[in-house]
């Protein structure tokens, strides 16, 4: 669907924050060699970027892509972080607040996976971080990707934390991208008989606890990296769940069964307006209007 193009050749310079940051340039070498299964691909091997890949769904999503082959990227702000991830991974060093660090993370790029975050209300840095992270990654990206952002259950419910996340969700849905946005119960809450996925619309489970709704680390890292190359998750915001019975081995048929998001729309499917647009601070109507169809060509 989308050109791919490489890295560019910049080993040297990587070497150097390998060596500052204590991490041998022989091992980060040696991730970009022979055994690197990526270099026997296919040159429509999707080319993903795992933003936020150091954390507790990071790990998992790194993993999971590539495990299906695809040539994956672990965005992180430390090199010596090299070690988390499988070797033949692609470690790039980057700072989500700063989008002029982003740039060779983002060269080529096909998918772009967003598992980052903080938790509580801490004003700053959720703007800095739930907010900015994705305003920063969209406002660099130069060609299309498809773009899987993770916010979480009951992110409509105001406050701090859940706004600014929202408002990444509209940036994405501004952008003209193909994308699907995932909003997950409590992490690893499921019993060992509930895996059977739901994914639910409307956002109407705001009780704060796993009565919300619970789903595996794993599950939702499967969730994150398929939705990539599903033409049916496309377009979709859904909450994603778990309930007592068995995985399902095909997920089109969940993807199929959502709404898609309505074109122009703010909110997902059912969502409450909680947060008005027209009320918003004018630097976040700015960055919606900088994003808005920018690559709607």
């Amino acid at each position: 669907m989308f050109s791919i193009r490489r890295i560019p050749a910049s080993l040297s310079a990587l070497m150097m924050l390998c060596a500052a940051s204590g991490v041998g340039a022989s091992e980060i070498q040696q991730q970009s060699r022979d055994e690197n299964p990526a270099s026997q691909r296919q040159r429509n091997t999707p080319v993903v970027l795992v933003v936020g890949a150091s954390g507790s769904i990071g790990r998992p999503v790194v993993a999971e892509a590539f495990r299906r082959g695809y040539e994956t990227r672990a965005s992180v702000r430390d090199l010596a972080q090299a070690r988390l991830f499988p070797k033949g991974v692609a470690v790039v060093p980057g700072d989500l607040t700063k989008a002029d660090t982003l740039h060779t993370a983002l060269e080529g790029v096909t998918a772009v996976i967003f598992t980052h975050g903080i938790s509580g209300n801490d004003a700053q840095g959720a703007e800095a971080v739930n907010y900015g992270a994705v305003r920063n990654v969209l406002s660099v990206l130069e060609e299309p990707a498809h773009i899987v952002l993770m916010t979480t259950v009951g992110v409509t419910k105001p406050s701090i934390g859940h706004d600014w996340k929202r408002r990444g969700e509209r940036l994405v849905r501004a952008s003209g991208l193909p994308y699907t946005i995932v909003r997950p119960g409590w992490f690893d809450y499921n019993s060992s008989n509930e895996h059977q996925l739901v994914m639910r619309q409307g956002d109407t489970h705001w009780s704060g606890s796993p009565a919300d709704g619970v789903i595996s680390r794993n599950q939702l890292a499967q969730v994150l990296v398929d939705a990539i190359t599903a033409p049916s998750a496309n377009k979709k915001t859904f909450e994603l769940v778990a309930v007592k019975g068995t995985t399902q081995s095909d997920l089109d048929p969940l993807y199929a069964a959502l709404t898609t998001d309505e074109s122009g729309s703010d909110n997902g499917p059912g969502d409450q307006d909680t947060l008005p647009a027209g009320n918003e601070p004018q630097r976040v109507k700015e960055d919606l209007n900088a994003l808005r169809g920018r690559f709607n060509r």
